[in-house]
């Protein structure tokens, strides 16, 4: 990963770090001071976003969590440093705005574009059934010692995360890990694992 995909681990950012972003841009170095540049030293592009980011809040197009700010200068009173949007909602907004690419918009992965997490009807469980399924076929290996279905528990409880199968504490949800489960199993015969490859 390079310093700008560590971003992606974030799930809400700051309207300066978002219109960063959107422009391409590193937030790490710039954002303590690039609302008080003059336009050339600021990147291509950066007061446009900014503007449009907050005009669409301001608007109750794009829902944030607003920090307000004392001030006798009559400006707006929004603080754009410490107010946030959610990373969902900053996606549906810029599809909004005919924008699909970029920063907030990773290469599509392999495969379906159904899999895919950006996808307008991405279901998380059946994206996860298909997953599972997908790497529990291709390697025997986890299922040794195990039913199909206890292997694709183990599977789904490690990439939890990645399908929205966590509880608030970040614990893997069993309920929606055993639900997803038993769509990805083609093994309903049950009964005692066998070796893989073993007749």
């Amino acid at each position: 990963m390079d310093e700008l995909d560590y971003w992606r681990l974030c799930d809400e950012v700051s309207v300066v770090q978002a219109a960063l972003l959107i422009v391409g841009e590193d937030p790490s170095e710039r954002q303590g001071y690039i609302e008080n540049q003059p336009p050339k030293n600021k990147p291509s592009g950066y007061d446009a976003v900014r503007a449009a980011l907050a005009n669409a809040i301001k608007g109750n197009r794009l829902p944030a969590n607003i920090s307000r700010v004392d001030d006798q200068f009559g400006n707006d009173g929004i603080d754009w440093y410490q107010t946030t949007v959610l990373v969902e909602d900053l996606r549906t907004w810029l599809k909004s705005r005919g924008v699909t690419t970029g920063f907030f918009f990773p290469v599509a992965e392999e495969g379906p574009d159904y899999l895919s997490s950006s996808h307008d009807h991405f279901s998380p469980k059946l994206a996860a059934a298909i997953r599972a399924w997908l790497a529990i076929t291709s390697d025997p290996e986890l299922r040794r010692g195990k039913t199909v279905k206890q292997a694709i528990i183990v599977w789904l409880r490690q990439h939890a995360n990645e399908f929205g199968l966590t509880k608030e504490d970040g614990n893997p949800n069993e309920q929606g890990i055993e639900e997803v489960a038993k769509i990805a199993n083609w093994d309903t015969k049950g009964g005692a694992p066998k070796t893989p490859g073993a007749k």
